[in-house]
């Protein structure tokens, strides 16, 4: 990721306290970016992950979730989200009662109802604020 679009989703992330990253795979920058600015991140994914210093991890899969993880994020935020996690993303921010924006790979369109908003070299679509 450009260091221009990270900042500009690190900026727009910064509103919210305590973020999730849904499949944070070996792309941690936005993570541990939000962790250096104050912010409590946990990153998830299916696979064993290492994480920057101060963002937590857990393994969890989006389509069969532990909800107890995600209870306290304000925000649930996932980078390069494919189609069919959309909705199973969805369902656990509605469950957590959090926020859930994401980003998707190129010309992938969203599979939920967004609003999206531009910022330098992507697009964040915003699923519930």
């Amino acid at each position: 990721m450009k260091p221009r679009t990270r900042r500009a989703i690190v900026g727009r992330l910064s509103d919210f306290e305590r973020l999730m990253e849904v499949g944070v795979g070996r792309r941690t920058d936005v993570a541990g970016a939000l962790a250096r600015a104050g912010h409590a991140v946990t990153a998830t994914d299916v696979h064993p992950r290492e994480v920057p210093p101060g963002v937590e991890y857990v393994c969890d899969d989006v389509t069969d979730p532990d909800l107890a993880a995600y209870r306290d994020a304000d925000a649930i935020y996932a980078l390069n989200l494919p189609p069919e996690l959309h909705r199973p993303a969805l369902a656990v921010a509605r469950e957590a009662d959090a926020a859930f924006l994401f980003t998707t790979l190129g010309a992938d369109q969203p599979a939920i109802p967004v609003a999206r908003e531009t910022v330098p070299g992507d697009t964040v679509f915003v699923a519930r604020e």
